[in-house]
């Protein structure tokens, strides 16, 4: 075995440039690989924390009739006595945090501008409320006793040229089915590097929200953030709570666990696509060392080696150029992967209605993502070595000895 090794690293020397671009191209196949599962891990990952940090949660409960979509006032429709509920839920030990919630649909107007708001109603002390509170850029965070202000994100102050201490006209739904006009002061700017949620969320007071509304004592939400994502389960069934439903952050999420099913069937596609691209760049190498070396290989027939050991020749030059491929794979791979996860990349506002993605993507390299890439990529270049190999194992000495050189 110590022979064929040798045979094959001579070998592949004879031609050192083509040896090292097959190489490369599978480092290469293997680092984008890397890439693009970091990517992927990371905007998935990112997407799904954002969502349950800022919009749904871990957990909501809710009036068994309350339509999320019609940000319904509606007494029926809401979550009575909420403070009750939160005294309860947040007795069990693997909850973070449980804060009550208002929501109403509005829009704010500034002088000849206007743009449509969801008027969030929060408890402005509550850890639930902390990204809110870390997301201040300019002015201050609401306070629990602030009666005229509020807090509205960045895009928003931009698209309606506000600045802390601007006034802002605000119109809302009441339960009555009325709409209430006050004016407000902005008290502060905040950023949750999310657009769409930034651009669309405005925060008040929960008692304030409730007054303006006319909802006192009532929550649209219950609020639940819980020390783990995969307490979830376990925390719902041992709530009991009566004439309420209860969300978890799946249902909340619907629309991005089925966009996250189809993105892996697409990335799969890609992944065999790289693969592929690779494997042909290996087959290609070793089938033009096959027809250089015909006469070399009639002779090792014809001085006694067997088709099995010729082979393995073959399949031992296939392992080393997957070998040398894998391992700089893994240096351009994992650097790529560092740079982007502290960097990443900025993608914007892309539009996606119901998702609460980023700006910024930053890369997340998994062990199992490296593991299971690195074994992919080796195994298939492998496989790509398989058909040269045979092909030269099956040559008849006296054909390949009367072959030109």
């Amino acid at each position: 075995m110590i022979q064929i090794l040798k045979m094959a690293f001579r070998d592949l020397g004879r031609n050192r440039r083509r040896s090292f671009f097959s190489a490369l191209a599978v480092a290469i196949g293997l680092a984008l690989l890397i890439l693009m599962a970091s990517v992927i891990e990371g905007e998935m990952g990112s997407a799904i924390e954002s969502a349950i940090q800022l919009q749904s949660g871990h957990i909501q409960i809710r009036s068994s009739t309350y339509d999320e979509n019609k940000s319904s006032l509606k007494w029926e429709d809401l979550v009575a006595n909420p403070d009750e509920i939160v005294t309860q839920i947040a007795a069990f030990d693997q909850v973070k945090a449980v804060t009550p919630r208002l929501y109403a649909s509005g829009f704010l107007s500034s002088g000849t501008q206007s743009a449509g708001a969801r008027i969030t109603g929060i408890d402005p002390l509550s850890p639930a409320s902390a990204p809110y509170r870390e997301g201040v850029i300019l002015g201050s965070y609401l306070s629990s006793d602030d009666r005229d202000a509020l807090l509205i994100g960045k895009p928003m102050a931009e698209k309606l040229s506000l600045k802390v201490g601007d006034s802002v006209g605000l119109s809302l739904n009441t339960a009555d089915g009325d709409v209430q006009e006050e004016t407000f002061t902005v008290k502060g700017i905040y950023t949750t590097n999310t657009y769409g949620f930034d651009s669309a969320t405005v925060f008040l007071p929960l008692a304030k929200a409730q007054a303006v509304t006319r909802t006192e004592n009532h929550a649209s939400t219950i609020f639940v953030l819980l020390k783990d994502t995969a307490q979830t389960d376990a925390v719902v069934k041992a709530l009991h709570v009566s004439n309420l439903q209860i969300k978890t952050w799946k249902d909340l999420n619907a629309l991005f666990v089925d966009y996250e099913a189809m993105a892996q069937s697409y990335i799969a596609i890609f992944y065999m696509i790289i693969l592929a691209i690779s494997a042909s760049v290996i087959i290609n190498t070793l089938i033009m060392s096959v027809y250089e070396r015909t006469r070399e290989i009639g002779i090792l027939s014809a001085i006694g080696m067997r088709g099995g050991r010729i082979m393995m020749l073959f399949l031992a030059e296939s392992s080393m150029l997957a070998i040398g491929g894998v391992f700089m794979g893994l240096i351009f791979g994992v650097l790529g992967t560092l740079y982007f996860n502290v960097n990443g990349f900025y993608i914007g506002n892309m539009g996606l209605s119901g998702m609460v993605i980023t700006d910024t993507i930053y890369a997340k390299l998994t062990m199992d993502n490296l593991v299971s890439l690195t074994i992919m990529t080796f195994v298939v270049t492998m496989l790509a070595g398989l058909y040269p190999a045979v092909m030269a194992s099956r040559m008849q000495p006296v054909a390949a000895l009367r072959a030109e050189k």
